[in-house]
């Protein structure tokens, strides 16, 4: 069966899997994260390792490199990283997803920044300490995501009421329409409703509407979305972090140019030229292939005490081209429209 390399991006909504076997042929695999991921850690690290073996279907593992969403501190990235380095024979590194970006974007380091179904920036210092910003979760933080957005439209279209604007007001309708409301005092019930993060994320897309409506509300909840983001990397440079390079992912913020925008022109206004953004046009699974491509040419199997230094070889390269074929009888192959979010 020969051997293969896996780079696995774990985020909120879907999990990718990308595989390069020795013979150099590329594949990918992408499912809901929700298949296999339930938040009960005795049921998860054996599906997560059940993916993996179906992916790579018979060909031995000659290194694996995770992203995964939800591993925002070293100590989160250990209690994934470890169970599975005990499992699979040959070099493991589990980072958060946000580190993804910047190895995805031919960068040997930098800040990465996702605005999608959560938001959070992450970074390592010269010393390869981690650094996180954000990532608190839909309920009292991720200003800037999907949901984040949601929440704070919401907050928006009640204070517009109580102050005696107008229900015609562009947001205002907009909202109501998506929640199936009466009534704009409802909203608060109907936001806690949702009940989980790509839940309420999906309505998204009808703030950006009302913005290009003319909206003056959505256009403030866009801007003030953007300002949180930015304070995300500022939080990062007090902790010490010097990378000048931002690599910014997530669905929200890609797929929506008023947020892209509004992050781009506040970075610019808090920082200058000594930050430079960049917006991913990779997809994050290819920056976990390029560290598990570094992790076996390095050929040393790391622990996770040890912090893993992002800076890349120069002759490392990988292809982002199309996948030749879909695996796993299993878990199935299939994307979902809340995956953009």
């Amino acid at each position: 069966m020969g051997s293969i390399t896996i780079g696995v991006d774990i985020g909120g909504t879907k999990t990718h899997l990308r595989g390069c076997l020795d013979q150099g042929m590329d594949r990918d695999l992408v499912v809901r994260t929700s298949e296999w991921r339930s938040g009960a850690y005795d049921q998860d690290i054996p599906r997560l390792i059940a993916l993996i073996r179906r992916f790579a279907a018979g060909a031995t593992p000659n290194s694996i490199a995770i992203g995964s969403h939800g591993c925002d501190d070293e100590e989160e990235c250990a209690v994934l990283q470890q169970p599975l380095s005990n499992h699979f024979a040959c070099p493991l590194r589990v980072v958060n997803d946000a580190e993804l970006f910047p190895l995805a974007m031919g960068l040997s380091s930098g800040i990465g920044v996702v605005a999608g179904t959560g938001s959070i920036a992450v970074a390592r210092d010269q010393k390869g300490k981690m650094h996180v910003a954000g990532g608190w979760g839909w309920a009292i933080g991720d200003e800037g995501s999907a949901p984040g957005l949601v929440r704070e439209a919401g907050r928006a279209v009640r204070l517009h009421i109580d102050l005696g604007g107008a229900r015609s007001e562009p947001l205002v309708e907009a909202v109501c329409k998506a929640f199936g409301l009466n009534s704009p005092t409802n909203i608060g019930t109907a936001i806690a409703k949702e009940g989980s993060a790509s839940a309420l994320g999906r309505h998204a897309p009808v703030i950006f509407y009302a913005a290009n409506e003319g909206s003056s509300l959505a256009k403030r909840v866009i801007d003030e979305g953007a300002a949180a983001l930015t304070q995300l990397v500022h939080h990062l440079k007090l902790a010490g972090v010097s990378d000048k390079d931002v690599v910014v992912g997530g669905g929200v913020i890609l797929a929506q140019p008023l947020l892209a925008n509004a992050f781009s022109h506040q970075i610019s206004n808090r920082f200058g030229a000594t930050v430079a953004v960049t917006f991913l046009d990779k997809p994050p699974v290819l920056g976990a292939c390029v560290m598990a491509r570094q992790l076996h040419m390095a050929g040393d199997r790391s622990d996770t005490s040890s912090p893993f230094n992002t800076r890349i070889s120069s002759d490392l390269q990988v292809n982002d081209r199309p996948p030749t074929r879909s695996v796993s009888p299993y878990f199935g192959s299939r994307r979902i429209a809340a995956s953009r979010f």
